[in-house]
């Protein structure tokens, strides 16, 4: 759950895997049909559900299985190393099982990596690059819409549960850390008109979305390069767009907030909760230590980050604050490490992640001196994973015996629902379970919950 990397989703939200994705159509006879599989974050699942819109406006059909499509689209993640292997042999999969295999995604920035893999894939294309991967599909199977049928404005396919939904508002990042290649394969940051993503947002939510997910590479920086342009009565500033969308009646959960001095701006809207903004921030700090935030060109400011968290939790006491780290960077001494610790103990944030630093091919930061021994990263991963499991655990433990609110993720065949508090994210934080008195409920119900027993990532409770 909070150990999983933040480039990688669980199995679970694979749409080839996943048998909660909305993609379920019955092709007509001779209908062309399309198959899926998408790695990566949720900014790659977007545009996966982007693509799949497009095919289905066309009079595509969208197949759940391998056997059932006439050709795979494989959507890759190019992050890390081990990245990169997972996105190979998913191709390699496809390309056993179906034999005709498109390629796009961060991966398809580096097409001989891919060919040089599978020489039998029909097509590689880089990331959000729509229109070329329309066109791959149309050579490889080429459409054959009914008039009467398929040419007609498409709902929009969504590959996660019907009650919650990714919102993206911006794609690119101008931040130059060493460790990541984002940037080379996606770009400077391009912010989407505000307007445009309240249009989107809009329609999700009159179609039974209960919990918009914002992402992006850089939330807080969104709208910098449009220099927060108004258009129909919207600001592309990230505490407008967050208010605007507050109000549509849906929760808002922000992902991928850098800690910008105008996110203090962002922290009266989640203690209010008529806003709709929940009180949770994802910010990736990366480390604590000033000499390994300079090594990865990151701004180190780690003691004045603290003073910031302190002004967050003064003026919004419930707020939840969920981080990722990278331990074993390239010259992390033990007492650079031990720093990274103690200010943990300080931070006490609420749901980390972590994970060990890797090489990836085109980084800055391969060329750093002093490499760390993997051993050592792996143990420094144990020691920073027990602390941060204690903090979680001593965090959850505090919440036993008070009532929250919840949304309903899943009910089972033996009556359990899964839930979810404002304070976690679907898939990587924890969840809160319910195994008494379920019957009147209904997936996205929006429910009071009591705590009566806590562990080290979840809840249990009982309906209010």
């Amino acid at each position: 759950m909070t150990q999983n990397p933040p480039y990688a989703n669980p199995p679970s939200m694979r749409p080839d895997l996943a048998p909660r994705a909305r993609i379920v159509d019955a092709p007509r006879p001779g209908q062309p049909t399309i198959g899926m599989v998408s790695l990566g974050c949720p900014k790659a699942l977007v545009d996966s559900e982007r693509i799949l819109t497009r095919l289905r406006a066309e009079g595509y059909a969208i197949s759940s299985d391998y056997s059932g499509a006439d050709a795979v689209i494989v959507n890759t993640c190019g992050f890390l190393d081990s990245a990169k292997a997972e996105s190979l042999d998913a191709i390699g999969e496809a390309l056993a099982e179906n034999g005709r295999v498109i390629v796009t995604g961060c991966l398809g920035a580096e097409p001989e990596y891919i060919t040089g893999a599978h020489p039998k894939v029909l097509a590689v294309t880089g990331p959000h690059q729509y229109e070329a991967v329309l066109d791959a599909v149309h050579k490889a199977v080429p459409p054959s819409p009914d008039p009467f049928i398929d040419l007609l404005p498409a709902s929009a396919v969504s590959l996660t549960p019907r009650h919650y939904s990714y919102l993206k508002i911006s794609e690119g990042c101008n931040h130059k850390c060493k460790f990541c290649i984002i940037p080379d394969m996606r770009g400077r940051l391009a912010s989407r008109p505000a307007h445009a993503v309240l249009r989107e947002a809009e329609k999700l939510v009159q179609n039974g979305v209960r919990e918009l997910l914002v992402i992006s590479q850089d939330t807080s920086a969104y709208g910098v390069d449009i220099k927060h342009a108004e258009t129909n009565g919207h600001r592309a500033h990230i505490t407008n767009l967050a208010r605007d969308l507050g109000s549509l009646g849906a929760w808002v959960r922000l992902h991928y907030v850098y800690p910008y001095p105008h996110v203090r701006d962002l922290i009266p809207l989640m203690a209010d909760p008529a806003s709709g903004v929940l009180p949770y921030l994802d910010i990736p700090f990366q480390h604590a230590h000033a000499d390994v935030l300079r090594r990865m060109a990151r701004p180190a400011a780690a003691a004045k980050t603290l003073d910031e968290i302190a002004a967050w939790r003064a003026t919004c006491p419930d707020i939840t604050l969920r981080s990722t780290f990278i331990v074993g960077y390239p010259g992390e001494t033990e007492a650079e490490f031990q720093t990274l610790l103690d200010w943990l103990d300080e931070a006490q944030l609420d749901r980390v992640g972590c994970f060990q630093y890797e090489n990836v091919a085109g980084a800055r930061s391969n060329a750093l001196p002093d490499h760390v021994a993997p051993e050592v990263k792996q143990e420094r991963w144990e020691r920073f994973m027990e602390k941060a499991q204690a903090i979680s655990e001593a965090k959850l433990d505090a919440k036993v015996g008070r009532v929250l609110e919840a949304i309903v993720d899943d009910i089972d065949v033996d009556g359990i629902a899964t839930c979810r508090t404002w304070a976690d994210a679907p898939e990587i934080d924890g969840n809160l379970f319910i195994d008494e008195n379920t019957t009147a409920l209904n997936v996205g119900d929006v429910i009071k919950v009591e705590v009566d027993e806590a562990g080290e990532y979840d809840l249990w409770g009982r309906l209010v």
